[in-house]
């Protein structure tokens, strides 16, 4: 892969649709390596890393402190050690991981601590270690209906900012740019509700009117099979100088 892609915020058209575990395939090969999630949440792409493979550790890091008292109860994860801890500080030494994931968790990052963050990602990663950075971009149907109680814009572009600084600065090379459309499938209003809207790691007030629009729009994007919808991504595939000992 090159190491002087150009970064974008975002392209259009973005034609291809998949899981975001097929990015992660093609891009990474993480048997028997140790790997570190920064904002695991409910810890489903932890399970997917943990379980991908032979030979991999998992350092999965959450701040909400809800979500990591049930993410301590899981039982069949052996490889993997959930602590309570943000990017800004991440409980580790230099040069321990091989690879580290943000999934959808940088812009959750307060704006003026994503320096810092992506230099503790460098500190931790090993020379030619990856940093595998997702972010969803702010377009399409799904984005319209978040954006009426929570609009991300101007933290999403801050991600990119800093991303973009970082790869200026020389802490990481940019080997590669994603972009791809993240199929969502919600199979009634009532998991929206409980997954979005209820997520103990932001607290949603919406008023009457609000709510009732963001339930007009879910329903106009709904079949027999619930709403599915299409979110754009990009990941940001970046590299840590120098070689992997």
């Amino acid at each position: 892969m090159s190491a002087a892609v150009t970064l974008r915020l975002s392209i259009t058209p973005i034609d291809q649709t998949c899981p975001e575990r097929q990015v992660i395939e093609r891009v990474l090969e993480l048997d028997g390596k140790r790997l570190l999630e920064l904002g695991c949440g409910r810890a489903e792409l932890t399970r997917l890393l943990a379980q991908g493979g032979p030979g991999r550790h998992v350092t999965a890091l959450e701040v909400d402190e809800i979500q990591h008292a049930k993410n301590l109860q899981l039982t069949d994860l052996p490889n993997v050690d959930f602590r309570l801890a943000g990017a800004e500080a991440i409980p580790a030494d230099d040069a321990t991981f091989d690879v580290a994931f943000m999934f959808k968790s940088l812009h959750h990052v307060p704006v003026d601590s994503m320096a810092a963050a992506l230099r503790e990602i460098a500190r931790v990663l090993k020379p030619g270690g990856y940093a595998y950075l997702s972010e969803p971009i702010f377009a399409g149907p799904f984005n319209d209906i978040l954006k009426l109680f929570h609009d991300e814009q101007r933290v999403r572009q801050a991600a990119f900012d800093a991303i973009a600084s970082a790869v200026s600065a020389g802490l990481f090379l940019s080997d590669d740019e994603i972009f791809f459309n993240a199929p969502v499938h919600f199979p009634d209003f009532a998991t929206f509700d409980r997954l979005i809207l209820g997520a103990t790691h932001t607290r949603h007030v919406l008023s009457a009117d609000t709510l009732a629009e963001v339930r007009r729009r879910f329903d106009a994007q709904a079949g027999p099979d619930g709403a599915r919808f299409k979110a754009p991504m990009r990941v940001n595939l970046l590299r840590k100088p120098g070689r992997t000992a």
